[in-house]
């Protein structure tokens, strides 16, 4: 008797059919984990994977900052300089995800990129990656992305005002392309000179005559403003000017570029969104979660929740990435960066950015 050997569909070859049927049986045998599960195990910055990345190293530059040096999975793709990357970190059992600024070089030899964390008061990733985050440990990963770059054209005078950890997207950029740039003056605020992240290279890049850096100590000097900063780079209405820093330096800048009729000409980077119009506030009610929060018209509903003890999706936390947003069911919210009220009728699902938007009267998040 002749055994009758079935034949695989019509315009797919065998091999694919008796893959699909191993994998199957994989699946089986492997339930509730799929085989995809073990090779995460085993090598979890392979290609096809979703994209994670393993720390290799954490460098400490001051008391309370580091550079982290990742080597990202095989479908990263090279950022361009002043970039930033959306890290995904467990943190007590909990996958919380913030962005930080890429501060390396294009093209390390050893295939790693690096982000330069300053850790904050009651941050929990910032701390979590500066202090207590081991070498192998491995993350998740978004591409890079960001406009806070240079242009095609680089301009002929350049000028960079930073404050604090506002350095690391311009350290990106000095690394890679200050050459590029011509006349460049970098302006830097730091409480005393020790907390100067990069202190040593903006420095020594100083010293070699690549830029001119000034350094404000503002434990001593006090606070930069427009005015002073004026009097520090007199010429800055002829350069084209890049700034990063906290929100209330970035505000007395494009007040002082807008008055003086150059605002075109400064380009900024928020650690935190703009907020231009708060509301009356209201009682946020998470649904999912059984939890109500009486939150104020100026408080972004994310920064709200998270206060309350409430695990939140984030990202950027600038309203840029899209990592928190959330279904509204009822009620309303305000954008904080534009007074624009969004509102929702029971049962619906309006997405709403909970990083940027605040309480405009009682509200139901799905979560």
């Amino acid at each position: 008797m002749t055994a009758t050997v079935p034949r695989p569909p019509r315009g797919r070859p065998a091999l694919s059919t008796l893959r699909d049927r191993v994998l199957k049986v994989a699946e089986l045998v492997t339930t509730p984990l799929l085989p995809a599960d073990y090779l995460d195990l085993v090598d979890p910055l392979r290609s096809g994977a979703a994209l994670r990345g393993r720390i290799e190293a954490v460098q400490h530059e001051t008391r309370d900052a580091a550079t982290v040096v990742i080597r990202p999975g095989r479908d990263w793709l090279p950022h361009t300089p002043g970039q930033y990357v959306r890290i995904g970190i467990d943190v007590d059992g909990i996958r919380l995800w913030r962005a930080y600024s890429i501060t390396s070089v294009l093209g390390r030899p050893d295939g790693c990129f690096t982000i330069t964390v300053k850790a904050i008061p009651d941050g929990k990733v910032s701390n979590h990656l500066v202090h207590r985050t081991l070498p192998g440990t491995v993350v998740q990963l978004d591409q890079a992305t960001g406009e806070f770059v240079l242009p095609a054209q680089r301009p002929a005078k350049a000028l960079f005002v930073t404050a604090g950890s506002g350095i690391t997207p311009v350290m990106g950029i000095l690394r890679n392309q200050v050459h590029e740039a011509g006349d460049v003056v970098v302006v830097h605020s730091a409480p005393t000179a020790g907390d100067v992240i990069f202190g040593a290279e903006l420095r020594a890049l100083a010293a070699a005559g690549s830029i001119r850096l000034v350094e404000r100590h503002t434990a001593a000097q006090g606070l930069l403003d427009g005015a002073a900063l004026a009097e520090l780079v007199p010429d800055l209405a002829e350069r084209t000017t890049w700034a990063c820093g906290p929100v209330g330096l970035l505000e007395t800048l494009e007040q002082h570029w807008a008055g003086e009729g150059i605002a075109d000409r400064l380009h900024t980077e928020r650690f935190r969104p703009r907020v231009l119009v708060t509301g009356e506030g209201g009682t946020v009610t998470f649904g999912r979660s059984g939890r109500t929060v009486d939150v104020d018209g100026a408080t972004p509903i994310l920064d709200a929740a998270e206060d309350a003890g409430l695990l939140m999706p984030s990202g950027c936390r600038m309203g840029i990435c899209y990592g928190c947003v959330l279904p509204l069911r009822e009620g309303a919210v305000r954008d904080l960066r534009n007074g624009e009220v969004t509102t929702a009728a029971p049962g619906d699902g309006v997405l709403v950015q909970t990083c940027i938007s605040a309480a405009a009267g009682a509200c139901d998040i799905d979560h």
